[in-house]
């Protein structure tokens, strides 16, 4: 789902932003702030990039279909509109 990497950075960066006075308390807050995202991101609803990339082809090929239908349909329409003016 999330990369633990990723996760392991952005926990890392938050804790380097904590003052210098309370520098003791990094590996802590780094523990904590890992903790926090990784909790948080847990509970969304994501998908990975694989699957993601899956419905995007399929979106892709879905929407191709759907211009073609159009076209079609509106050439019908054409040819029915052409009958009834003669």
């Amino acid at each position: 789902m999330f990369d633990p990497k990723s996760l392991d950075d952005i926990a890392n960066r938050l804790a380097n932003a904590i003052p210098p006075g309370l520098s003791n308390l990094k590996e802590d807050l780094e523990k904590s702030f890992h903790a926090i995202l990784q909790g948080a991101l847990g509970k969304l609803d994501l998908v990975t990039r694989e699957e993601f990339e899956v419905q995007k082809l399929v979106l892709a090929k879905t929407r191709s279909k759907l211009e073609d239908l159009e076209k079609r349909v509106a050439e019908m329409e054409s040819q029915v509109l052409s009958k009834e003016e003669k």
